[in-house]
C-alpha cells in the first residue's frame, strides 16, 4: 500500500517482491512533494522501464516536482535503457512539472559515468540535477530548489 505524505519511497528489490513504503517529512504542502526511488540489485529492462512508468503515473495523480534516485545498489544499466530514460522518462516527466532532481551514488567509476550521461541530457532540458553522497544532503538541495 502506497501513502503518499510528502515524500514517496518506492525501494526496489529484485527477485524478490517489491516493497513499498512512505517516510514524512518536515516539509508541508504539494508544492514540496518528492519522489524517490532506491534501487537494489540488477533490474531487467522490463523492470527498469515500469518502476519510472509507476512514478510518471504517480506524477500525474500526485504533484511531485523533485525527484531522488538512490543508485547505491542498483545494478549496470544497460545503453539501450539509458537511452530510454534519457528520451521518454526524463521529458515525459519534465512535460508533468518536475523541477529538480538528485541522484545518491557510491564512488563506482560505472555509476559515475552513467550519471554523468543523465546529467548531460538533464541539462540539454535545463534540469537542476545533482549528485550526493546521502539521502539528506540530496533533500536539502532539493528543497532549496523552486
Amino acid at each position: 500500500m502506497i501513502r503518499i505524505v510528502d515524500f514517496f519511497n518506492l525501494i526496489l528489490d529484485f527477485g524478490d517482491e517489491w516493497v513499498v513504503d512512505s517516510v514524512e517529512t518536515d516539509h508541508k504542502g504539494k508544492e514540496k512533494q518528492l519522489g524517490m526511488i532506491k534501487w537494489k540489485g540488477k533490474s531487467t529492462s522490463e523492470e527498469y522501464q515500469s518502476t519510472f512508468l509507476s512514478l510518471l503515473d504517480l506524477q500525474k495523480k500526485e504533484t511531485i516536482t523533485r525527484y531522488i534516485s538512490d543508485i547505491r545498489d542498483q545494478g549496470v544499466i544497460s545503453p539501450s535503457d539509458r537511452k530510454w530514460f534519457e528520451t521518454v522518462a526524463l521529458p515525459l516527466a519534465i512535460s508533468q512539472g518536475l523541477k529538480a532532481a538528485a541522484v545518491i551514488l557510491d564512488g563506482n567509476v560505472f555509476k559515475k559515468y552513467y550519471v554523468n550521461v543523465v546529467l548531460a541530457s538533464t541539462n540539454k532540458f535545463g534540469l537542476p540535477f545533482k549528485m550526493f553522497s546521502t539521502l539528506e544532503e540530496a533533500i536539502v538541495w532539493l528543497m532549496a530548489r523552486g
